[in-house]
């Protein structure tokens, strides 16, 4: 058979995947470091009893493989960590760490918290400081309009209130 007819880029499901960060600076909250801490422990003791379980004669299987991969990468992650820690500051200025009210074009209200990459979670209103929301809130306050490109033209949003912490 040609090659020209092979896919090339599927991945071996047989083998662990290696997550990449985005290259940008590692800004974590107080409670995003101590869930990076908490996920490297976790994956420390999954890692301590795979490796008990296993043979010496062995090959190190796709489990185990995947959990050092991923303790690695915690564990680079919290090196990595640059902690801002924004708890009860009194800016009203979108910073790291601030939960933001805005209020979207049609009226619906919508929260939403500037925190780092790895706590990033769209569904629970965590946004990465990284992503193009958070770009478009940081450093507006009350009552400024920002303006969200989006694929079909463009969202307003209006900044109701910014709060940190306590």
């Amino acid at each position: 058979m040609s090659r020209a007819f092979v896919k090339e880029d599927s991945e071996d499901p047989g083998e662990p995947v290696k997550r990449q960060p985005s290259g940008k600076p590692n800004y974590v909250t107080p409670a995003g470091l101590e869930s990076l801490k908490s996920r490297a422990a976790e994956l420390a003791w999954l890692r301590a009893g795979l490796v008990s379980k296993q043979r010496p004669d062995e090959p190190r299987g796709l489990a185990l493989r995947q959990a050092e991969l991923d303790l690695e990468y915690y564990e680079t992650r919290i090196k990595q960590a640059i902690l801002v820690d924004n708890r009860g500051l009194a800016a009203q200025d979108v910073r790291f760490g601030a939960t933001v009210s805005v209020k979207e074009s049609d009226g619906v209200v919508k929260e939403y918290t500037i925190v780092g990459e790895d706590e990033a979670d769209a569904a629970a209103g965590k946004l990465n400081w990284g992503s193009p929301l958070a770009g478009a809130l940081l450093g507006a306050g009350p009552g400024a309009r920002v303006m969200l490109p989006r694929k079909n033209g463009t969202v307003q949003l209006e900044i109701i209130s910014v709060t940190y912490p306590k």
